[in-house]
């Protein structure tokens, strides 16, 4: 070991506060209290604006009179070390649990991609771009939301060194400290002004963009500046109680959710405060540096990282339950140990290849090796399951004729758009109609439930089914890409080129849609806003449809959007069959009213401007008056998630009403 890092492991403990660890433990506690339930402790999601408050008093205390030959040997030097911090534990967790969720979720994709922009830092930006709202329950199923906070640092961490170091107080000259706290102080005030502003206007922005929390890192870092150039500063802040402050923080943690971003403000203030007053000899100091405590601080960074994955990974499986509760704290923490003791504690403090740049080199391509991997897991773990699982998502197309077993054709999804149905299309006779059920995932609640009603018929029918979200999007006036991300321009033509060579007198053409795809708003249960434009293009292609469908003497049958229960306030899946779940799941539904109007609006109007349109809503079959459960009449779960989509056992429950359509029609 040279002298320089001798000198530095001499100076890095010398500035080791056990007490800080003591804090990461206090955020890191309320943080998986909240995520536990919301209930229990409202705003614990602000331990995170703690760790920011850390993040940067620590990273300026570590890079204070650090010797650097050179920028180039600072840079290399500060990159190497936070490789070392960070990629190793991230790496296996984000790898682990990309394949744990493809166990459970047969349409991952959110989940994986949010896990690959989590190995860049920008699983930030990729939520923010999905218009995620982070207080939703929807976010609990992405086993990969919480790393958004990572990608906020690790983007603090590109732009910050090169403030240390050109400001001169990475040089250590003489006005090196005046200089950097200058500068990171105006950007402070601009970034806290953002803050502020983008909160009423554009909450996710604020909530996920570094440039909008770069002042609660930054307000840690002046802090260490304050304390080396003005002891006057930390002999004041020192006088106040620090068990009062770490009280204040608690109840701040209990203020009501309008008070948002205010209670952020107060926590990172009191944070600053804290850490200041938090002195030997003081209560909040004896507790907070007990052994048990510094642990829990000690393993933060990986009990951050895998709680959320057992959190989410339960919500898919057995649920949260007073029951469940001791075993999922159990594995939280066995995990983070473990992820402490084995992986992050040897790959930081050891020496990987003498050299920084080996160690940049590798540990940039095992980001690299690491998403490639989990991009190669859909197509294997999850393409079986996928047919198993998930066959409520991507049901087979059907050939149904009186007299004869039914048979199934099991189109895989097309790599092209224009080549879906041609792919897809049932081998049938010469007499034989075709049902053509098109549309998002929504469209597969019907599927089952008209090939059982279409069996007691005395007619010939292929239900040739294509349930993909890419391939509808032509319908809302964009260019249409299959799952395999594959585009292609103009995609409402392919389709309109495709019925009218394919649709013959008799078929009939039946299209369902999400009516979340046409709204605008937070997945929070309130009403949520028409999207007029999205419906404009809605209309304007669906009457160009109607046409062709005239022409062909086929007929258009346009389909309500199955009624939403309980918005996003239940995992349907197991919490629904709680006693209270079933209570809270049978109140009136009226914002899932509200959200419907739009869409059956349009499907209303196409109808009436065309003689051979149907438009047909389930909703008083499922429902009574405004009144609907997430249990049917015979209190078995009626839904398998949040979307909607109908349970395994209630694939077909629509069939009776189908019948009652197909009657109507003259089948």
């Amino acid at each position: 070991m040279s002298s320089d890092m001798e000198k530095n492991n001499i100076s890095a403990k010398s500035r080791y506060r056990p007490e800080i660890d003591g804090l990461r433990a206090f955020a890191v506690i309320a943080v998986i209290i909240n995520h536990f339930n919301k209930e229990i402790l409202p705003n614990g999601y602000l331990g995170v604006d703690i760790f920011f408050v850390i993040s940067g008093f620590v990273i300026t205390s570590s890079l204070y009179q650090r010797p650097s030959k050179n920028f180039k040997d600072f840079i290399s030097g500060f990159y190497e070390r936070r490789i070392k911090r960070l990629v190793p534990a991230l790496s296996v967790f984000v790898l682990i649990m990309s394949i744990a969720i493809c166990l459970f979720n047969p349409i991952a994709d959110t989940s994986l991609i949010t896990g690959i922009t989590s190995l860049f830092g920008l699983s930030n930006i990729f939520l923010l771009q999905r218009s995620t709202d982070y207080f939703a329950q929807s976010t609990t199923l992405n086993v990969f939301t919480h790393t958004w906070s990572l990608g906020v640092e690790e983007q603090f961490y590109i732009l910050f060194p090169f403030l240390i170091w050109f400001s001169g107080f990475g040089r250590q000259t003489k006005n090196g400290a005046r200089n950097l706290f200058l500068i990171v102080g105006a950007l402070t005030i601009a970034s806290l002004i953002a803050f502020l502003y983008l909160y009423q206007t554009n909450q996710p922005a604020a909530y996920f963009l570094m440039p909008t929390r770069f002042w609660e890192m930054a307000s840690g870092c002046l802090l260490f500046i304050s304390f080396q150039k003005r002891k006057s500063i930390e002999q004041f802040l020192e006088k106040v109680p620090s068990i009062l402050v770490l009280a204040c923080i608690i109840g701040v943690m209990y203020l009501p959710m309008s008070l948002a971003a205010t209670s952020t403000v107060t926590v990172v203030v009191l944070s600053l405060v804290l850490i200041a007053s938090l002195k030997k000899g003081t209560t909040a100091y004896k507790f907070l540096t007990s052994p048990k405590v510094v642990y829990i601080g000690l393993i933060s960074y990986s009990l951050y990282l895998w709680h959320w994955g057992v959190l989410s990974i339960s919500r898919w499986t057995i649920g949260i339950h007073w029951w469940s509760i001791p075993f999922q704290i159990a594995l939280m923490f066995g995990l983070a140990i473990a992820s402490y003791q084995k992986i992050e504690t040897p790959l930081r403090k050891g020496n990987w290849f003498g050299k920084r740049w080996k160690t940049l080199v590798v540990g940039g391509s095992s980001l690299i090796i690491t998403a490639l991997s989990i991009a190669l897991i859909p197509k294997t773990t999850a393409k079986s399951l996928l047919l198993s699982v998930g066959e409520k998502i991507y049901p087979p197309s059907y050939y149904i004729k009186p007299g004869i077993p039914q048979q199934d054709f099991y189109c895989h999804l097309p790599q092209r758009i224009e080549n879906a149905f041609q792919d897809c299309l049932v081998p049938q006779g010469k007499n034989t109609k075709n049902i053509f059920l098109i549309g998002d995932s929504h469209a597969s609640n019907h599927h089952w439930s008209i090939s059982n009603a279409l069996k007691k018929t005395k007619s010939e029918f292929a239900i040739n089914t294509l349930v993909e979200y890419g391939l509808m999007r032509y319908l809302n006036g964009r260019d249409g890409c299959g799952t395999k991300k594959i585009c292609i321009k103009n995609a409402g033509n392919a389709y309109k080129n495709f019925f009218h060579k394919h649709l013959k007198a008799g078929d009939y053409l039946l299209i369902s849609l999400a009516r979340d795809r046409f709204t605008v708003g937070k997945f929070d249960g309130s009403p949520r806003k028409q999207n007029y434009k999205e419906l404009q293009f809605l209309h304007n292609n669906l009457l160009a449809l109607s046409q062709i469908v005239d022409q062909k003497k086929a007929t258009l049958i346009l389909i309500g959007d199955i009624p939403k229960v309980c918005a996003f306030d239940v995992n349907y899946i197991h919490e629904v069959v709680r006693r209270g779940m079933i209570e809270r799941c049978t109140v009136g539904i009226q914002t899932s009213i509200d959200d419907r109007i739009g869409l059956n609006n349009i499907f209303n109007e196409i109808a009436n401007k065309s003689r051979s349109t149907l438009f047909v809503d389930p909703h008083n079959e499922l429902c009574d008056e405004d009144q609907c459960s997430a249990v049917n009449r015979d209190g078995g779960i009626l839904y398998s998630d949040i979307s909607p989509h109908f349970s395994k056992d209630n694939k077909a429950i629509l069939a009776n009403y189908w019948s009652k359509i197909f009657i109507r029609l003259g089948i």
